[in-house]
């Protein structure tokens, strides 16, 4: 133990990045929840405060044009566009991961053209991305096919249109293979949609350099926007004047205070807006990103797979053998920012783990998650937690 515990410091005190920890608020708790919500970075409060007294409280109306409201969904997707390797000017922010999912999907279908009836899904995505497949499906009269992502390459034909896939497992942290999967989904004529929920602000991504088509994103987990933050849709610049939305609003259109009764589509990426923007939660997500300043996303790679090596090596020298099953690949090529164990009781042991100040969370039936953001996790919290796990799990 004694030995880990001072790889541990050492490993501290040489971190690039173990500055930023200063820029959350964090408590003694070792938290290894970010890959369901990230922490609370320090400048959110104030920021949110000044926007509710002064932009709404004083100037209220003004604040549109005065407060920059208006431009913020483009604005704060500029800022999210070098995380996610993309160039100003593709991403738009606003609306649930939910809706910018069906929004891509079905705008990816259309974009195929009507001779190609088919549409691939992860069929290990997270739960909803599966049902709002199938819903574009049925609008769109496609088939829905479930495959697994490995399998993507061997299922596509001249049928297939578009495939939604997912950059990491929400479950057991595998990281896919986006660049030659999207290849393959190209070299059929298909479109690639991808789900980075669980990969923005945790690794490169790259979408620019592989050509990939559509992209959505949550804000709520690595890029630490808060509960229910705004999500977000990148749309390659290239396909941006094609792109048609299945949501069309007054956000989206070209004379947005036109008021006209024909729709006509904004120019780029602007025309996946719809509604209303909502601005309390898209300024907090603005003022979470500030903390993203400096920071390279391939030192946060780099911190991220040496977390990871580092937790299952604690792991394995405190919980021993056969206790708990790793789901999560070793290979760093195959390997997010989390670390996915099996255990017979999973849910009772993340609660004592929670009671003793170690929070990852639990997923049914059998498998505890543990979230490792480079930003604000360090390797003596890494040690710490393999420590209690392992006093747990006896």
């Amino acid at each position: 133990m004694s030995e880990l515990v001072t790889r541990a410091g050492a490993l501290d005190a040489a971190d690039e990045l173990a500055g930023t920890r200063k820029q959350f608020v964090l408590d003694e708790v070792v938290y290894l929840d970010g890959n369901s919500l990230g922490a609370l970075p320090a400048g959110v409060p104030g920021r949110v405060e000044d926007v509710v007294r002064r932009q709404w409280g004083e100037l209220r109306i003004r604040s549109w044009e005065e407060s920059g409201w208006w431009t913020a969904p483009e604005r704060i997707g500029d800022r999210i566009a070098p995380l996610v390797g993309a160039a100003p000017g593709q991403i738009v922010v606003g609306d649930s991961t939910s809706v910018n999912v069906f929004k891509a999907l079905v705008a990816a279908v259309r974009m195929a053209g009507g001779d190609r009836d088919e549409i691939l899904v992860d069929a290990t995505t997270f739960p909803t991305d599966g049902y709002i497949a199938g819903s574009a499906a049925r609008m769109t009269g496609r088939t829905l096919r479930p495959v697994l992502p490995a399998e993507v390459p061997g299922a596509l034909s001249d049928r297939t249109a578009a495939v939604l896939l997912n950059h990491v497992d929400y479950r057991t942290g595998r990281l896919h293979d986006l660049p030659s999967l999207t290849a393959a989904v190209h070299t059929a004529g298909a479109l690639a949609v991808w789900d980075l929920c669980h990969s923005a602000g945790a690794l490169p991504v790259g979408l620019d350099e592989h050509g990939v088509d559509l992209a959505v994103g949550c804000t709520y987990k690595y890029l630490n926007g808060g509960p229910g933050s705004p999500a977000y849709l990148y749309v390659r610049r290239d396909l941006q004047d094609r792109f048609d939305s299945p949501l069309p609003g007054w956000n989206s259109h070209a004379e947005p205070f036109g008021m006209r009764g024909d729709f006509e589509p904004a120019a780029g990426a602007l025309r996946g807006r719809v509604g209303t923007p909502d601005i309390l939660s898209m300024l907090a997500l603005e003022a979470a990103l500030e903390v993203w300043e400096g920071v390279s996303i391939e030192a946060v790679r780099a911190k991220s797979l040496a977390l990871t090596d580092f937790f299952l090596e604690c792991v394995g020298a405190y919980a021993g053998e056969g206790r708990v099953e790793s789901l999560t690949p070793v290979a760093h090529a195959e390997r997010g920012s989390q670390v996915a164990l099996r255990c017979e009781d999973a849910g009772d042991v993340m609660k004592r783990l929670i009671e003793r100040g170690v929070v990852g969370d639990f997923r049914h039936p059998d498998v505890l998650r543990f979230g490792f953001t480079p930003l604000y996790v360090g390797f003596a919290d890494v040690e710490r937690a393999a420590r209690v796990l392992a006093e747990v799990l006896r």
